[in-house]
């Protein structure tokens, strides 16, 4: 039993790079299957974090028409979670189409786009396959193909060695296990996942398995996204969550240097405890922001439906064209006309009444090829974003 004064979190080892540069990686250990803590405040965090997050579970169970909002929870883990990595399109620009993108942007564009779709398809397979190494392999394989890092082995465990921060392994701030370690150390990963008869309480499974997988570093490039990615997963497939709408890549991006710096004090004092303290806090309070953007929803549908009234006979339409906002809402006259079935004029004439009513903004500024948005709904998915740049 791996008690918090016992834990190891895993040694350096020695290699020799291709040019005879002598340098030190980190082997972990395997997970502890039953990690024991005996700070009060850990204990109280992890009642606050599974609370939270049970209240959010129960909220989303009950909110009409969650489904419409889980593409905009998607859209808005992909943005941030990408933002770590250096790549930078906001909210807006990610529910556009790439020919709306400006040219220099579409790499970034097609990132996130990547993220979004290699999330829909982790947690699709969910129903058919665990956590695993397996998914992670498939769903690293549509992170990567055909955007940067797509030369770099998508989809597989990487056979050289890699590090983090630094231009190389001479000044790199940390340098994950050699790839031989690889393929037991995610076994064993693997297998501490799935583990049914492990006492751990699920959320200190899914802080620890976060750890160890940024810790082994498989791959050569998107391994931040694919471990933050891991957490939600891990909480859908143990029924945590019954649908994806907790993400804690905007918390990690927030904290970023207090995030790299829990990581880095597991490995070099053996303090598990306070990463894990730190994953609870951001559990609790993204469950709780969670919330409240769900509640704002719900009150924004009311007001906006209320609005829709005033338009008469035009309303039942309108109503029509307030749902379909929210499953996108950035649209151009056309999609109004192609959703609707209706005619290009009776579109166009929808989306003036929209915008008069202040439920549409046009953004484009053009008298042609216009594009809309429903600001108010994106704005609350962007607007906690605001100000909220990484320590």
């Amino acid at each position: 039993m791996a008690h918090r004064d016992t834990y190891i979190a895993g040694v350096i080892r020695k290699a020799h790079a291709d040019k005879g540069y002598a340098y030190g990686y980190f082997l972990p250990s395997w997970a502890p299957r039953n990690f024991v803590a005996n700070d009060p405040k850990l204990a109280r965090l992890l009642e606050e974090a599974t609370h939270k997050l049970g209240e959010l579970n129960a909220y989303a169970r009950f909110v009409p028409d969650i489904d419409f909002f889980i593409h905009m929870h998607e859209t808005k883990e992909a943005t941030a979670s990408n933002k770590i990595e250096g790549t930078h399109t906001s909210i807006d620009e990610a529910l556009m189409r790439e020919e709306d993108i400006v040219p220099e942007r579409r790499n970034d564009w097609r990132e996130v786009q990547n993220y979004i779709r290699a999330m829909g398809f982790a947690i699709e397979q969910l129903k058919t396959l665990p956590v695993s190494t397996r998914l992670l392999n498939a769903t690293h394989k549509i992170l990567l193909t055909g955007v940067r890092g797509s030369g770099k082995q998508p989809g597989s465990i990487r056979k050289s060695q890699n590090w983090i921060g630094g231009a190389t392994l001479k000044d790199a701030r940390f340098i994950p296990p050699d790839y031989h370690h690889v393929p037991e150390l995610l076994t064993d990963l693997e297998k501490f996942l799935n583990d049914d008869d492990s006492t751990l309480p699920l959320l200190i499974k899914a802080g620890i398995a976060h750890y160890q997988f940024e810790t082994i570093h498989p791959y050569l490039d998107g391994n931040g996204r694919i471990g933050r990615l891991l957490i939600i997963l891990y909480l859908i497939d143990q029924k945590m969550l019954d649908k994806p709408v907790l993400y804690l890549s905007q918390f990690f991006e927030k904290h970023r240097q207090a995030y790299y710096d829990a990581l880095d004090i597991v490995r070099s004092k053996n303090d598990l405890e306070q990463w894990l303290k730190f994953f609870l806090v951001g559990v609790s309070e993204t469950a709780q922001k969670a919330v409240d953007t769900l509640q704002a929803i719900i009150q924004l549908k009311e007001n906006d439906h209320l609005a829709i009234l005033g338009l008469g006979k035009r309303a039942q339409r309108a109503g029509r064209l307030l749902n379909y906002l929210y499953t996108d809402p950035v649209i151009t006259v056309a999609d109004v006309a192609k959703e609707l079935a209706v005619t290009a004029p009776t579109a166009n004439a929808l989306v003036s009444d929209m915008q008069q009513i202040g439920i549409l903004k046009e953004i484009t500024g053009f008298s042609r090829n216009r594009i809309f948005i429903y600001e108010s709904y994106i704005r609350l998915f962007s607007d906690s974003d605001k100000g909220e740049e990484a320590a």
